[in-house]
């Protein structure tokens, strides 16, 4: 589920998430074009975006976000993922 949340302020956005119980808060750069194929993540994952536009697919739909968006994935989730033609700059965290 994508939450539309206008906030980039890369503190703002690891305090919101270390509050929510998230760990392992890191931002990560991707530059233009990248793309991961199908793959699992052990644990529930978030991807904030504070700068560019990434698209990720699962199984049962593909979302495109855009900065101030928010994406949940559940533990086990397969997805993938392809950057923008500008790349992108998130923020990651984990929670058990």
């Amino acid at each position: 589920m994508v939450e539309h949340t206008g906030i980039t302020d890369e503190e703002v956005v690891k305090k919101t998430l270390k509050n929510e119980g998230y760990t392992n808060l890191f931002t990560w750069t991707d530059p233009p074009n990248t793309r991961y194929g199908w793959h699992t993540h052990p644990s529930d994952e978030v991807r904030w975006i504070l700068e560019g536009e990434i698209t990720i697919g699962t199984e049962e739909k593909t979302v495109t976000l855009k900065p101030g968006d928010k994406l949940k994935v559940p533990a086990g989730t397969r997805h993938w993922a392809e950057v923008g033609k500008e790349g992108v700059k998130y923020v990651c965290g984990s929670k058990e």
